[in-house]
């Protein structure tokens, strides 16, 4: 069972890494090329397809609004969620763990059923088409699953930790800044990543939220670009160029540090 397990396993992989690799490929080619061959090499390759999506598509000013969006909404998720956390962890009460549950739970809601409330309480306040706005809807959505993931982290942290802190004369808050949060920095990097991959790839509260040109992301900024490609000629090429553009930073930032966060999600939900 284990061998057949690693097959599918290696079997996924391979279809993945193949399905990456068809879509930089034909990022490359033209458009008639394309329909005439859907599985055939850039010959020449057209290297420009990159430039005029990159070009066309706005997508310069999106990646600036896409990067401070999704590490200010990750910077302050993970400060909010690591205090609530260490809470949940060290109190082993009823009420933590209907808490906790309570988290848990929040990670089964839809974002489509969130959307229409989120919507007429921003708009109530004016902070539809802000980035202030959307980077509060971001950090909301991403508390259930932040607060549960490092939660795991740390109920792992042994107690005898703050406890010699105490009797050095700490305060349990300068024991959780000095202590507990230097050992937990695989968990909060973790917590991190995940919801800076999770807001660099939203489209759905940046469509509906944000409505000024300027102030799109770069998924909205993809979608726009297909969109307008339907009235000028589709050019399959560009648009896939435009696709990678999205992919290649997640891809990037994978390749580096997809052992951290795979650990970090293994140690953090298995306690």
């Amino acid at each position: 069972m284990r061998r057949i397990g690693h097959t599918i396993v290696w079997l996924l992989v391979v279809a993945d890494l193949a399905l990456l690799a068809w879509i930089f490929v034909t990022s490359l080619r033209d458009t008639q090329s394309i329909f005439n061959e859907p599985f055939g090499l850039p010959v020449p390759p057209q290297g420009g397809n990159w430039a005029k999506a990159w070009a066309d598509g706005g997508f310069s000013g999106a990646a600036i609004n896409s990067v401070g969006v999704a590490a200010v909404s990750s910077l302050v998720a993970v400060a909010l969620a690591a205090p609530a956390a260490y809470a949940l962890a060290r109190r082993r009460t009823r009420t933590s763990n209907a808490l906790t549950m309570t988290f848990a739970l929040g990670l089964g809601v839809p974002g489509q059923v969130l959307l229409v409330p989120l919507f007429v309480g921003l708009a109530a306040v004016e902070l539809t088409d802000s980035f202030i706005g959307l980077t509060v809807v971001y950090i909301g959505l991403a508390m259930p699953f932040t607060v549960y993931l490092l939660t795991g982290f740390f109920a792992g942290i042994p107690v005898v930790l703050e406890e010699a802190a105490a009797i050095d004369g700490a305060s349990g808050l300068r024991a959780f800044v000095k202590v507990v949060l230097p050992v937990a920095r695989g968990g909060l990097i973790t917590a991190f990543l995940l919801q800076f991959i999770g807001a660099w790839n939203e489209t759905l509260f940046a469509i509906a939220l944000m409505t000024s040109d300027d102030k799109i992301t770069l998924p909205v900024a993809l979608v726009n670009f297909v969109g307008l490609q339907q009235y000028a000629g589709r050019d399959w090429g560009t648009m896939f160029a435009g696709i990678c553009i999205i992919l290649a930073p997640m891809v990037a930032l994978f390749s580096w540090l997809g052992t951290r966060i795979i650990q970090g999600m293994t140690v953090g939900i298995g306690k």
